[in-house]
């Protein structure tokens, strides 16, 4: 997304502080007390339990690799041994095919001036590519990028993957939204929680598996959601990336580019106008 966008997150309300009374007797203020000190306890308790619900994940770090430092990167994916990217800018968005090994662009199309490129998935030998305010989502033939056909969709768009059966969509609020890959309707919206409380900025996406791996824009956190509940699983403070990638001193070149590799179950990783990609295997700790 741009710069403005606002970096939110629900968080858990303060505990309230109740007054004791100076009137009654001493053993209603201590009955009280005890019931006070109870609930206090049975609700450190219940947050102990919540976050133990939410793994700590790690990564290995495999190799750096090189990526285009001028590519505003929005979605990312492997197929067939490349990358295909979707970048973003008014004016300067373009949809890539990517050698891995090189981060040269092999094959690109881009975009009219008046629409922002967002998330991108693959559905079969289709690419379907989000804008952000426009409400379209162009789909292209995969091996020569020409665009087919238009889909139209309500609101923003940010990131989406595809999970084989269905596509997952986000727009910036703490839903993720369920849509049929042949017409685009909407079937399902899916409210994102960690221990209960509603997620905002979820970025670009990546389905694999029965998890949704999703960027939280403007941080340096990638979350692991399960797709049927929209209950994070698992965090990753993907920090020690940021301070290798040697970004660039732009308030925009955030950790955003998230890739699954099926074939050797490692993920790549970058960030907007980053010359380093990551090629990480992500563990739990």
């Amino acid at each position: 997304m741009i710069d403005s966008a606002t970096r939110s997150g629900a968080e858990a309300p303060a505990l309230r502080r109740h007054r004791t009374s100076r009137a009654g007797p001493r053993k209603a203020r201590g009955a009280g007390s005890a019931l006070r000190s109870g609930l206090l306890f049975v609700a450190l308790v219940q947050a102990g339990c919540a976050d133990d619900a939410v793994t700590r994940l790690d990564y290995e770090l495999r190799r750096t690799l090189p990526h285009d430092p001028d590519a505003y990167t929005q979605g990312l994916l492997i197929d067939g041994g490349t990358f295909y990217e979707s970048t973003g800018q008014y004016g300067e968005s373009e949809l890539r095919q990517v050698d891995i090994a090189t981060g040269s662009v092999l094959r690109s199309h881009a975009l009219s001036e008046e629409y922002f490129g967002e998330g991108l998935a693959l559905v079969g030998d289709k690419l379907i590519q989000l804008t952000w305010k426009a409400g379209l989502a162009f789909v292209y033939d995969a091996a020569t990028l020409v665009q087919e056909k238009t889909f139209e969709y309500d609101g923003e768009g940010w990131g989406i993957c595809y999970d084989g059966e269905w596509l997952f969509m986000s727009d910036g609020t703490g839903d993720l939204f369920r849509r049929d890959p042949e017409t685009f309707d909407l079937v399902d919206r899916i409210r994102v929680t960690r221990d209960g409380f509603s997620t905002r900025n979820l970025n670009e996406l990546e389905c694999v598996g029965d998890q949704i791996y999703a960027n939280i824009y403007q941080s340096d956190e990638i979350v692991r959601i399960d797709k049927a509940t929209g209950e994070i699983t698992g965090t990753l403070d993907a920090y020690s990336l940021t301070l290798a990638s040697r970004r660039p001193q732009d308030a925009g070149a955030v950790l955003n580019g998230i890739a699954f590799d099926a074939s050797t179950g490692v993920f790549y990783v970058t960030g907007k106008l980053w010359p380093t990609m990551f090629e990480v295997a992500i563990t739990e700790e």
